[in-house]
């Protein structure tokens, strides 16, 4: 893993790193499961909305902040079928917003033929945690995948103290040292889910 896998990508003080088919496949059961709950239609998720509710859960405070968020995607991975935006390029990759956390500018990243997606996303963590610039990483996972976290919880047993690391999952994860934090609550507020309506429900 070098610099030159990601020309383009300027690593700033807060990195995202998240699984894009991960993520995208939680938003699609999350979308199934409440819109019978609710009784209503769900509208994809809101990208910038999403990337703004995980830099908070990670501790993010608001001011002039610079994110950089990574997604990492299968070669034959095109677009996100849950999210507006959605095409990788030109939708989301190089692209930036800005908001009261900072600015965000964002990457999308498929993983070659030589290197496998699991192997690309540890690749990936383990190059971002050894930059000295980086100080706040947010991880997303395919949690689910025993094997790939427990390679993920041993990479980031060996990261500097100095950094704070939060994973997110939909189910707390045994052991690590990180911060974790449920990846549920930022997804169902990017889909516009309100608690009001949950409770109403019952």
């Amino acid at each position: 893993m070098n610099e030159q896998m990601y020309p383009d990508t300027h690593w700033s003080e807060n990195i995202i790193i998240a699984d894009a088919d991960y993520i995208d496949k939680v938003a699609f059961d999350l979308t199934v499961n409440f819109e019978r709950m609710i009784n209503r239609h769900i509208p994809p998720a809101d990208f910038a909305h999403w990337a703004e509710c995980v830099v908070l859960d990670g501790g993010l405070k608001p001011g002039p902040n610079e994110t950089t968020v990574v997604l990492l995607h299968r070669k034959e991975t095109t677009a996100l079928q849950n999210f507006l935006p959605a095409r990788f390029r030109p939708d989301l990759h190089g692209q930036a917003f800005q908001g009261p956390l900072g600015e965000f500018t964002i990457q999308a990243h498929p993983a070659e033929d030589l290197v496998g997606h699991d192997d690309f996303f540890l690749d990936t963590v383990q190059f971002v945690c050894a930059q000295k610039a980086v100080k706040r990483i947010m991880i997303v996972p395919e949690a689910d995948n025993m094997a790939l976290m427990a390679q993920l919880r041993n990479i980031l047993a060996r990261v500097d103290e100095d950094k704070r690391i939060t994973v997110f999952s939909m189910e707390p994860i045994p052991g690590g040292n990180f911060r974790q934090e449920l990846l549920g609550y930022s997804l169902m507020s990017a889909l516009g889910i309100k608690a009001d309506e949950i409770k109403a429900d019952y």
